[in-house]
């Protein structure tokens, strides 16, 4: 057996070592497709060891000198910032107040950037407070080198403020008039020379989006910003093309034919994909026998296709406002795979059985066509369910009475799956609303009823099965974990809970932290609890170890129901595929690359829920700018040495009041032990879970920031305290919605979510 930890490190180590990823090393080293296996566990061994670097995109690089630490910069608006260590040395791990991260300097950053991977030194200087503080020594990876901004010429030279607070200072981009770029234009720039303390910044514009404020820039901006793939290589059109011309319903082949079942479909009512689909029956003992029907996206992107290649590379469907990027071309999307109603479609079954009450005792997966007898929108169901719907003999007897056992089994799932332990938040959810030009004309509420409820529990039950299925075997496979909390931060969560009058006696139990959910339901601090438990919480992730998904309360999870919109589904199915052609002699995935394919999907993961995020913000700004909304019923959201951030009730966008703009009659501190901000002659206290009236001072489009101040009237210093919101433990109720303070304030209950803002908990978990 080949030597690969000493070969590896050999190799790495050599004299001008150009880092590589993993296959190509596999070669350099002298290995093959027959040894991958031992090649694989002696990089995790020596990964384990802190003897190699793995960069986030898959670069093999070696440790550096020693007390050289490798990690993330993570940037103030100082121009100082934090290193978040991939690993923590002993000298830092103890540092529990910041969880082990290095504050790094202005002067001590260099040319890094927010999302850079750096070495950095521990230097012999802590801040105020007893802090550790570093130096980045060298980069070892860039985040980006393309960036977008607003172009501008001074002083007969082309110049760009980059978006967002990535930089402070402008990059020049040399002679004016580049590729006809006009000031105040939208343009796309590549970083030669990263901007630090001693120099600005220099790039080169290499795509003009348009003028600024022109419909379809500030998409644009965002898709170039964050590097998602847009259009789709003609070469992939024209493989999708090919599978359409292939398809024939006709030729099942194995499958089973489940045509003549009654299966429906429950989506948004504007969804144009339709990837899951469900029966229910009772078998002869008298249990449940739920069947999950998932597009098989599998039947038509081979494992090296071209379109597989593009799925993998894209990773995931991204979902903005008012536009779905796909993962794969319309055509197998919205055509081919999806299930559409009265159309034979392919797909993957998990038939699962349950017990009278709801206990899981088998689970079947095969090869199926089915035909869907009705699709429903969600507002559909429950008028059905109860008996109160307008559709009269329309809907079939067996379709009503199917939809009636799916709410009796998906209940009694649900009931279950928190007596197990299992968390949700109560975070409320908006999704924005548009006008026939494409502009915002406000926010709606999103629903999340007892329709929902039916196909979450549903999908997270086959998701579950799945997964125990391929653990059972002795699979391995990519899952979808959710590690335990950081004992650290759940301990300053339960401080702030009781700062704001609540108990949580054990920092770490799911059943404390159940009941204090449901103990803060409808009360003024729901939300800000809510989200700052979230926050508490680790991110969940793609990847082959064992960690659990903590807020499921579960072992084994992995994602199998949305193979349309997510590659780690499709890969699920490939492995459903194997079992069920060679059910004796199924291998799993490749122990090669499958650690590194989990972190690349959850990366373009949270690349899509940024890209999201940020696209909401511009809206929502720009809304605002439009329509000259100047006050705001807000919430506090966070509090700081310099200030409150407070989020708009009505108006679902969080901006910051700084403390200088609480009051000139006062002198303003914060208090860190009771999460506030106070006034020392006032006595005026501005908590987290707080109501606030306040004024927009000023917003800024570039930098997507919204500044507020206190109402011109209230200048003395006065403001609602705790008690005059209700902001406290025995109030009991909910909020009042202040009113509308122009056209497209929140609305509660109105139009549901369309395909593209599925749950996030159906779509995230």
């Amino acid at each position: 057996m080949p030597d690969f930890e000493k070969k590896i490190l050999e190799y790495v180590a050599r004299p001008g070592y150009t880092p590589i990823r993993e296959k190509a090393l596999l070669k350099k080293v002298g290995g093959s497709k027959s040894t991958s296996s031992e090649f694989e566990q002696a990089m995790q061994s020596l990964q384990s060891r802190k003897e190699i670097l793995v960069s986030d995109s898959g670069l093999i690089r070696p440790v550096k000198k020693e007390g050289w630490i490798a990690g993330i910069i993570k940037k103030i608006n100082s121009g100082a910032g934090y290193l978040i260590p991939h690993h923590k040395p002993d000298d830092i791990a103890h540092d529990q107040r910041h969880a082990g991260d290095l504050y790094i300097s202005e002067r001590d950053m260099g040319d890094a950037q927010t999302g850079d991977e750096v070495y950095a030194t521990v230097i012999n200087r802590r801040r105020s407070g007893g802090q550790i503080c570093g130096r980045v020594v060298e980069i070892i990876e860039r985040a980006s080198t393309t960036f977008v901004g607003t172009y501008f010429e001074t002083q007969g030279e082309g110049y760009v403020h980059v978006d967002g607070k990535i930089f402070n200072s402008p990059i020049h981009v040399g002679d004016p008039g580049a590729k006809g770029v006009e000031p105040e234009d939208k343009v796309v720039i590549d970083i030669l020379h990263f901007p630090s303390k001693s120099y600005l910044g220099q790039g080169v514009i290499s795509k003009v989006l348009g003028p600024h404020g022109q419909p379809g820039v500030d998409l644009l901006s965002i898709v170039y910003e964050f590097g998602i793939p847009m259009d789709f290589p003609e070469e992939v059109l024209e493989a999708a093309r090919e599978q359409a011309s292939l398809f024939d319903e006709t030729k099942l082949g194995n499958r089973r034919d489940l045509t003549n079942e009654t299966i429906v479909t429950i989506d948004p009512a504007d969804a144009r994909d339709f990837d899951d689909a469900i029966s229910l029956s009772q078998n002869e003992r008298g249990h449940w026998v739920l069947g999950v029907h998932i597009a098989d996206l599998a039947h038509f992107v081979k494992e090296g296709s071209v379109l597989d290649r593009e799925a993998r590379r894209r990773g995931t469907s991204v979902y903005l406002p008012g536009q779905v990027i796909p993962m794969l071309p319309e055509i197998i999307s919205n055509g081919l795979a999806s299930l559409q109603q009265d159309q034979v479609r392919f797909t993957k079954s998990a038939f699962i059985e349950f017990t009278s009450d709801g206990v899981p005792v088998h689970t079947e997966f095969v090869n199926s066509a089915i035909r869907v007898k009705k699709r429903f929108a969600y507002e559909q169901v429950l008028p059905i369910i109860q008996e109160r719907d307008e559709e009269g003999d329309r809907i079939p007897r067996d379709v009503r009475e199917l939809l009636k056992n799916m709410h009796h089994l998906a209940m009694m799932l649900r009931k279950r799956r928190f007596a197990a332990g299992a968390l949700e938040l109560h975070l409320s959810e908006v999704r924005l609303t548009f006008d026939d030009k494409h502009r915002v004309s406000g926010a709606v509420e999103r629903e999340h009823d007892e329709s929902h409820q039916i196909i979450e529990e549903f999908m997270l039950a086959a998701n579950i099965a799945v997964a125990e299925g391929l653990n059972d075997r002795g699979l391995r496979f990519l899952r979808r974990v959710h590690p335990s909390p950081d004992y650290q931060r759940q301990v300053e969560f339960a401080e702030f809970v009781s700062a704001l009058g609540y108990t949580l006696k054990k920092a770490q139990s799911r059943k404390d932290l159940q009941r204090l959910i449901e103990q803060v339901h409808g009360t003024a601090v729901e939300q800000a609890i809510n989200y700052s438990m979230l926050r508490s919480l680790k991110q969940a992730e793609y990847t082959d170890e064992e960690l659990g998904h903590y807020a499921l309360a579960v072992e084994h999870y992995c994602h199998f129901t949305s193979p349309i919109r997510r590659y780690p589904d499709l890969t699920i199915h490939r492995m459903i595929d194997e079992i069920l052609e060679r059910p004796d002699k199924g291998k799993g995935q490749s122990p090669q690359g499958l650690r590194q394919l989990g972190h690349d999907l959850s990366l373009r993961e949270r690349r899509a829920e940024s890209a999201e995020r940020e696209l909401t913000k511009v809206k929502l700004l720009t809304w605002m700018v439009e329509n000259k909304i100047n006050t705001l019923k807000t919430m506090i959201t966070g509090v700081e040495s310099f200030g409150l951030f407070c989020r708009g009730v009505d108006v679902p966008v969080e901006g910051l009041l700084h403390i200088s703009r609480l009051g000139k009659n006062d002198y303003f501190h914060q208090d860190p032990a009771k999460f506030s901000i106070v006034g020392e002659r006032t006595g005026q206290e501005f908590r987290i879970g707080d109501f606030l009236e306040v004024e927009v001072e000023k917003i800024d489009l570039d930098r997507r920031e919204l500044d507020f101040r206190m109402p011109r009237a209230e200048k003395s210093g006065k403001s609602k305290s705790k008690s005059d919101n209700g902001n406290s433990k025995q109030s009991g109720k909910k909020p009042t919605r202040a009113s509308s303070k122009g056209k497209g304030a929140v609305k509660k209950k109105k139009n549901r979510p369309g395909k593209s803002q599925r749950s996030k908990k159906k779509k995230r978990k």
